[in-house]
């Protein structure tokens, strides 16, 4: 925070200067501001390096590491998903706080988080080529390992780029922007693995080009202040290690935030990671499967549309953004309940229908709203790191949770368990008492 000088009665004191973005708005001003020029740029921008991102989450884990992981071992596919995605998960568990510390403390001619996204999205792309060429077990998840450390290393500084650049007032709206990145993303990249399901190798690189284009794109155009004259905070080896712990105690609405993004998006990813093997075995479609997995994708890329667009832009003008997440995760867990009773093609697209609505009604609020329960200003990327665990790691570990149900369990079993999860994801916003 500069200091400029005040007259006042009492003589010459200083008041805080807010610190202007490169669009030249104070982040943190709470005033509705017209979004134009640099900012509507980067509201675009946002939104789609979310694409590049999710795009190849969503081909990746619903369709083409499935696939490659069945072709090794057809009787164990289930178990040998459930670590690979676990290794995976823990890979970039580890890397986005890492990711998001270093980049606050980065001083270059591009800003502090330009080159922690080209990094990342160079290294994910790469590995996604190489990925697709394999067929041992070994190779499959050391190399998606990779994958999931890149994205994480990229994903990261672009997600602190909002409290560092956008007004608190119009942050459900570039919520809402990166919601339709991820759910376009997801869904798209489910539509899109399945129709590369023939050619796994054409679709990693096709993945590659995306999320490289996506990263160059956001940080090209929108470029960040020169930061190479401001002062660098201290870096010790022991902040790494508490990079990862946020004290509940000292910081409630925090913890729980996390806590809700965490449960509402595992809720929804136990089903929706384990598509595949679901259409297979319990809705009983076989080779068939996925064929259909592209018409899913698609009711369920109107629905999440629909109340995206809605529901970020709805929040501002309400100021509140709870309501909203908390009827979202309550839409995921009621869709749950389709396939659950009706194990037919008809609860799969009820449940593609109601989760989609309450996947995009969650998406379009929930950047924005955890946004506001930062602890400080400086620690931005570190902070949104330990946050970002909550939506990398429900898409990585949902697999290796879901696995685990139907090696203990039952298919049947899964939408019971997840939607428990939801509604408890539901339940944990509540709390929250900085943010209406």
């Amino acid at each position: 925070m500069s200091v400029v000088p005040h007259a006042s009665s009492a003589g010459i004191t200083s008041v805080p200067r807010p610190r202007l973005s490169p669009e030249g708005h104070d982040p943190q001003s709470t005033e509705r501001i017209a979004v134009t020029g640099p900012l509507r740029r980067l509201l675009v921008w946002y939104g789609i390096a979310s694409l590049g991102v999710y795009l190849a989450l969503g081909a990746v884990n619903s369709v083409l590491l499935p696939l490659q992981v069945e072709a090794v071992d057809p009787a164990q596919k289930a178990a040998n998903l459930a670590i690979v995605t676990a290794v995976g998960a823990v890979g970039g568990m580890i890397a986005q706080p890492i990711a998001g510390l270093l980049s606050d403390r980065t001083r270059s001619r591009w800003g502090r988080r330009a080159p922690w996204i080209f990094a990342g999205a160079l290294l994910a792309a790469g590995a996604m080529v190489v990925l697709g060429g394999r067929s041992g077990l070994v190779g499959i998840g050391a190399l998606y390992l990779l994958v999931m450390v890149a994205l994480n290393i990229y994903f990261s500084p672009k997600a602190a780029v909002m409290p560092d650049r956008v007004p608190r007032g119009v942050r459900g709206l570039f919520s809402a922007s990166g919601g339709l990145g991820v759910l376009v993303g997801i869904t798209g990249g489910m539509g899109l693995g399945s129709v590369l399901a023939d050619t796994p190798q054409v679709g990693y690189a096709v993945l590659a080009v995306v999320i490289v284009v996506a990263a160059c794109g956001f940080a090209l155009f929108n470029p960040d202040h020169d930061n190479r004259g401001e002062p660098r905070p201290p870096l010790q080896w022991t902040a790494f290690l508490k990079t990862y712990w946020v004290s509940p105690r000292a910081h409630p609405d925090f913890a729980w935030g996390f806590l809700g993004r965490l449960l509402t998006l595992t809720g929804y990813y136990i089903t929706t990671t384990f598509q595949l093997y679901v259409l297979q075995d319990h809705i009983g479609l076989g080779d068939d499967a996925v064929d259909a997995i592209l018409p899913i994708s698609a009711v369920s890329l109107v629905a999440t549309l629909l109340s995206t667009v809605i529901g970020g832009p709805l929040s501002d003008r309400m100021g509140r953004r709870k309501p909203v997440a908390v009827a979202a995760g309550l839409l995921i867990a009621a869709g749950l309940v389709a396939p659950w009773v009706m194990p037919t093609m008809t609860g799969i697209y009820v449940f593609a229908v109601l989760a989609g609505l309450g996947f995009g009604s969650y998406l379009a609020v929930d950047q924005a709203l955890l946004t506001e329960v930062l602890p400080t200003t400086e620690d931005n990327g570190r902070y949104l790191g330990v946050l970002n665990i909550a939506v990398t790691l429900p898409q990585a570990l949902a697999p290796a949770i879901a696995g685990l149900i139907v090696s203990v369990l039952s298919y049947a079993a899964l939408f019971p368990i997840a939607m428990a999860v939801a509604v408890a994801g539901a339940l944990a916003v509540l709390p929250i008492r900085s943010v209406r």
